[in-house]
């Protein structure tokens, strides 16, 4: 049964997340035809309202709903009238008089993409919303992983860094959980917290979190931006500790695993300039597949929903 809204992963049952996974693959293939677009959604509109920066959640969003063919519309919030002080109830009271048909929406603050879905009888997105939750991030993620293991059933997957900060952390580990896929969590001491997922391992030791003996080492984006403190001494020190320098990139090699990042890459950093020629790097898969799981979300939701609130 389509739903209204996308706007966690939590609340999606299995059947669901297998549905949109599965309706990502024929998306896919038209990637490989002269014709890449299919009518699925002309006379749609789509609109993009983004209150924090992106470029790959953003133009994967525009890909996919155009190669639907809706008509896409970016909301340039920094030259709108939110910039004077207008309310997000009349921001979007604006986009529901222009009766939009979807809007994925993007902010710092946890929970707001959920008061839009009330607000309005548009399908909603959640492109992230502050450390909470990036559902489409995690559902390119699962898609990434099942096309190297179809049933992930019992592989290991290593996600490596800010796990306090990190709403892909967050979704991506609760996805591969209901897939089961077993999850563990690396990164310093300040950085993971005490109290998460149940069945989650957690290192603050790179040798230790190797000898769980993962399959997939996920390296999340570190993010500046969001700590008000300092959480480690220096970018330096985290790559030395935690980051897939040239010496672990070997051995990663040796060992046969997958490496993935959400991207952007902050080199030098979570990686090593190495891992951008690695065989098994699955970094530009990802950017790939989050076009077809995005046609599959966009092609699953049905807007028209009830306005609530």
């Amino acid at each position: 049964m389509p739903r209204k809204d996308l706007l966690d992963i939590v609340s999606l049952e299995r059947e669901e997340i297998d549905h949109l996974l599965d309706q990502a693959v024929p998306f896919k293939e038209l990637f490989t035809r002269s014709v890449k677009k299919v009518p699925a959604l002309k006379g749609k509109s789509v609109l993009t309202l983004f209150y924090e920066p992106s470029t790959r959640t953003l133009s994967s969003f525009e890909v996919a709903a155009n190669r639907l063919s809706a008509d896409v519309t970016n909301f340039a919030v920094a030259s709108s009238s939110i910039v004077k002080g207008e309310s997000v109830r009349e921001t979007v009271e604006t986009l529901q008089a222009m009766r939009t048909d979807y809007i994925i929406v993007r902010h710092s603050r946890s929970g707001l993409p959920s008061t839009i879905a009330r607000m309005t009888k548009a399908s909603v997105i959640n492109a992230g919303d502050g450390a909470h939750a990036h559902p489409t991030q995690a559902l390119l993620d699962a898609f990434t992983i099942k096309e190297k293991f179809p049933d992930p059933t019992g592989k290991r997957v290593l996600i490596v860094g800010d796990i306090l900060h990190s709403r892909v952390a967050r979704s991506t580990s609760t996805i591969l959980k209901k897939l089961g896929v077993e999850v563990a969590y690396l990164g310093p001491g300040s950085l993971v917290p005490k109290v998460g997922p149940e069945n989650v391992q957690r290192f603050t030791n790179y040798e230790e979190a190797m000898k769980w003996k993962p399959d997939v080492v996920y390296l999340l984006r570190v993010q500046m931006e969001r700590q008000d403190v300092q959480y480690f001494p220096s970018v330096r020190e985290y790559h030395r500790l935690y980051g897939v320098t040239e010496e672990r990139l070997r051995r990663i090699d040796g060992d046969g695993l997958y490496i993935m990042h959400p991207g952007p890459v902050n080199r030098g950093v979570e990686l090593c300039d190495g891992v951008l020629d690695y065989s098994r790097s699955l970094i530009n898969d990802q950017v790939e597949n989050g076009i077809a799981v995005r046609m599959a979300v966009l092609y699953w939701l049905k807007p028209g929903g009830e306005v609530i609130g």
